[in-house]
């Protein structure tokens, strides 16, 4: 199969680490004529070029200019890694593949990067634990109007089955470790964690010991590359209302994350004292944070009840555990010093949807 398979965001921190994923040897049924980067800026377009592939500058609002590129370029996949607050644009990239399917009579694909935050009871899921193979879809339906991540998984969805498109849902947990793209190599939770402490010289936690999933960069980029591969060689997998592909590799506390992380600032001399503090309220935590205070606790705090079988069911098998990530946790603190500040757009629509 030859067909071209287009990645957005492909300068973002996930788009990017997963662009050089496919670039590598690691995926035999990928080959590097078949990818496509699509990025916002003519400055990203040029840093990507030195990868040797065809770099778009697309805006994903404009719906006849996707639908122009997407017919121009042959896309039949398209793995589409920016906001999901919005589902402007993978609408808009689900309507194209739509015109490709009826234009060239063979199958499209549109996998949808999600987030874990839909599913968080904090922002109205349901308590207690729930499984990928109970009913995700009927569930998140019914609450899609009071979280716009979820409104954006169910457009996706019912929006692909009209077009005739076949669709994935990929769902990142808290993800980690420095990417491996050419733009952004900074995710957000843990980074912005680290770039407080440093400003503050002490590292805050809140009173909860937190559970959440977390999921190492390599391997969220790996279930990608499962699922992509199983579409290149037409195998059947689990797609569209049942079709969640939830990225949740181990746990972690967050509170003893913190502790860890204090321990190894103060152990290089880059913060006052050991120990962590508490934020005294979500202000507090907002400001130290550079956050809007309504996200403070959905995204810095919370965690979820999601059991994932589905990923392992095709194959998935993570690379990182718990014990991995502590014994490397110097790790996320040499990425901030190296790289700074996240070059990511999730703060700002954080602002804008505030």
């Amino acid at each position: 199969m030859s067909s071209k398979i287009l990645i957005t965001g492909a300068a973002g921190y996930i788009g990017g680490s997963l662009t050089a994923d496919f670039l590598s040897d690691k995926h035999p049924s990928i080959s590097k004529d078949q990818i496509i980067a699509a990025v916002r800026s003519k400055g990203q377009v040029d840093t990507l070029a030195k990868l040797g592939i065809p770099v778009l500058q697309l805006d994903l609002a404009d719906e006849k200019a996707v639908a122009e590129s997407i017919l121009l370029h042959n896309v039949y996949v398209i793995i589409h890694t920016t906001s999901a607050i919005d589902p402007t644009a993978a609408l808009n990239l689900i309507t194209a593949l739509g015109k490709q399917n009826k234009a060239s009579g063979k199958k499209t694909y549109f996998v949808h990067t999600s987030g874990l935050s839909a599913f968080y009871e904090g922002t109205g899921w349901p308590a207690g634990q729930f499984k990928d193979t109970d009913a995700v879809f009927e569930t998140e339906k019914q609450l899609m109007h009071s979280f716009p991540i979820r409104n954006t998984d169910i457009s996706v969805i019912e929006h692909a089955a009209k077009q005739g498109v076949t669709n994935f849902v990929v769902v990142p947990s808290l993800v980690y470790g420095e990417g491996t793209g050419e733009w952004n190599r900074l995710s957000v939770v843990l980074p912005v964690y680290v770039q407080a402490s440093l400003r503050n010289k002490t590292v805050y936690r809140f009173p909860e010991n937190t559970k959440v999933s977390a999921v190492h960069i390599s391997d969220l980029t790996a279930l990608y590359g499962r699922i992509i591969d199983k579409v290149l060689r037409d195998e059947t997998l689990p797609c569209d209302k049942e079709g969640y592909y939830f990225a949740l590799a181990h746990d972690l506390f967050l509170g003893e994350v913190l502790d860890r992380m204090a321990l190894a600032l103060k152990s290089r001399g880059l913060i006052a004292e050991p120990g962590t503090r508490v934020y005294p309220n979500d202000h507090a935590a907002a400001e130290s944070l550079g956050v809007p205070e309504q996200f403070v606790q959905t995204l810095w705090n919370s965690g979820d009840n999601i059991v994932a079988d589905v990923p392992f069911k095709i194959g998935w098998r993570p690379a990182w555990s718990k014990e991995r990530f502590f014994a490397n946790i110097n790790d996320e603190i040499d990425a901030v010093l190296e790289h700074g500040k996240a070059k990511s757009s999730l703060i700002d629509s954080l602002f804008k949807a505030a």
